[in-house]
């Protein structure tokens, strides 16, 4: 890990500046045209499930997690997951993403989507979605469109789109 303490505590809006400049350094301008950015846009990250690492005083990692409509059922989408590069392989995307699962699970949620890379979430209980059960809103890799079953067998009712839960009548 490191020498200093990780803390990981619930994102605060204190931390939005500092976020948004690791978002800019590991996505670029580039992250805006993403798929996954699009389905969070106008949607904040529901903040008992969204967290910072701290080293000492430096935010060094955020994981943010956005509910999204799923097939006609309410799901979540994970991420963005980031690390400051200074501190990257040193676990702590891992203790962010471990955090916002648990965090899920306690509050009852059944199903977390993310658009990532499928070796890595596949510790977590990811899997690579079978190509049309769930279609995303614009361009990305199918092999990279992962879900993770909090509930056992929910995938099994889900069929269709995912879209921004902004276009429900509850968001």
């Amino acid at each position: 890990m490191t020498s200093l303490p990780l803390t990981i505590r619930h994102e605060l809006p204190v931390d939005a500046a500092a976020i948004e400049r690791l978002h800019e350094r590991a996505f670029g301008p580039g992250r805006f045209a993403r798929t996954a950015f699009r389905l969070r846009e106008g949607v904040p990250p529901d903040p008992a499930l969204s967290f910072t690492a701290h080293v000492g005083t430096f935010l060094v990692g955020s994981v943010k997690v956005t509910p999204v409509i799923a097939g006609g059922f309410g799901a979540l989408m994970l991420g963005p997951l980031t690390v400051d590069p200074a501190f990257e392989g040193r676990g702590i995307g891992a203790a962010l993403i471990e955090r916002s699962i648990q965090a899920a699970r306690e509050d009852g949620h059944d199903l977390v989507l993310l658009v990532g890379d499928a070796p890595y979430y596949a510790r977590f209980g990811f899997k690579v979605l079978p190509p049309g059960q769930l279609v995303l809103p614009g361009p990305a890799d199918p092999a990279r469109f992962l879900a993770l079953e909090l509930v056992e067998g929910v995938l099994n009712a889900r069929r269709g789109a995912v879209i921004s839960a902004r276009f429900t009548p509850d968001a």
